[in-house]
């Protein structure tokens, strides 16, 4: 199959699929080739994901421990003070993090602890770190107060396809997320956008997820791919052991090819892909992932075990500090 050498916004589901359901090896090829048109394969971009306020939260996303409406054993708890997250920052830049990615269960951001979540995005800033909000709904003025406020970053993920959302999801639609997303992407802060994979879903669902982030105007700057953790206490727990590790690699390589430019980022999951799986996750076009021993509430990689697994890879921490950011220009380093 031909490689993409323009980005394209007008795929079909039909090619989607085509490409996901090539023999291995040929769609390996294909997605490694692009990713080395675009990327240095050896070096992948890490974040830290931390959890700045837990539990509570009034939707009924049928994979998440911070649902108000599951019994996960999760005790709720309030915001973390600034500082908190600025130790956090720092830990986390100290391990060769270049960003920050701060997330809230909340349907929508409340307005008493919203000047707390911008002060949270200066500081980290004022570290020379890059900043990632992942709050829920955000109103016209959140938007533009965290623009103001230097954020870089807006997560806000589809979960699914549009047709099996419905599944996952009842308390807000999948249009809701869509508006959310054109609302960061129209004040100028860049999107992270990704899915889950191994809800139920079918291999149609997995191409449409990938389908709508594709044909977005701009594709996601950062699209993370997730392998669902099942908890005790969600309507999804028993779906533990139920995706092929093969078919989670081809999500990675289609991923790739559709979205050229796009960070395609390692997240939840990796607790059950083994070193071989993610080496060929990496191949496959996967050049991001988190660093730290919780993904919010689910447990992650240590810090340690990954730098093992780079090693063993040859693949360098990719350190990139923005020059508006840290004050003066600093040059990309790998370490």
């Amino acid at each position: 199959m031909q490689q993409v050498d323009t980005l394209r916004h007008d795929w079909s589901v039909a090619e989607i699929r085509a490409i996901m359901a090539q023999p291995f090896h040929d769609l390996m090829f294909q997605a490694h080739g692009i990713h080395r048109t675009y990327f240095n394969p050896s070096e992948v971009q890490v974040s830290t994901l931390v959890n700045i306020k837990s539990g509570g939260c009034a939707e009924d996303c049928a994979y998440c421990s911070q649902s108000a409406r599951y019994d996960t054993g999760l005790e709720k708890q309030k915001m973390l003070a600034v500082q908190e997250v600025l130790d956090k920052a720092m830990q986390a830049k100290a391990q060769g993090a270049t960003r920050l990615c701060m997330g809230a269960a909340w349907r929508n951001p409340n307005k008493k602890d919203f000047p707390v979540v911008l002060e949270m995005v200066k500081v980290v800033r004022d570290l020379g770190m890059e900043t990632c909000m992942t709050l829920g709904m955000l109103d016209d003025e959140q938007v533009q107060q965290l623009k103001e406020a230097g954020l870089d970053y807006y997560n806000h993920n589809l979960d699914t396809s549009e047709a099996y959302y419905p599944q996952v999801i009842t308390t807000r639609s999948f249009q809701d997320r869509l508006d959310t997303i054109d609302k960061v992407r129209d004040a100028g802060i860049n999107v992270c956008s990704g899915g889950i994979i191994g809800m139920g879903e079918a291999q149609q669902d997995r191409a449409e997820l990938l389908k709508t982030f594709a044909n977005m105007s701009h594709h996601p700057d950062s699209v993370p791919i997730n392998l669902l953790v099942p908890i005790e206490g969600t309507p999804l727990a028993e779906m533990r052991d139920k995706t092929d590790p093969f078919d989670f690699i081809r999500v990675i390589a289609t991923a790739r090819i559709l979205m050229p430019k796009s960070y395609v980022r390692l997240s939840a999951g990796r607790m059950s892909l083994n070193e071989q799986a993610q080496a060929w996750c990496f191949f496959a076009g996967a050049n991001s992932i988190f660093y730290g021993d919780k993904l919010l509430t689910t447990d992650n990689p240590e810090a340690d075990h990954d730098h093992q697994l780079f090693k063993k890879l040859g693949i360098n921490v990719h350190l990139t500090v923005k020059a508006e950011l840290a004050g003066d220009t600093v040059a990309a380093q790998t370490a």
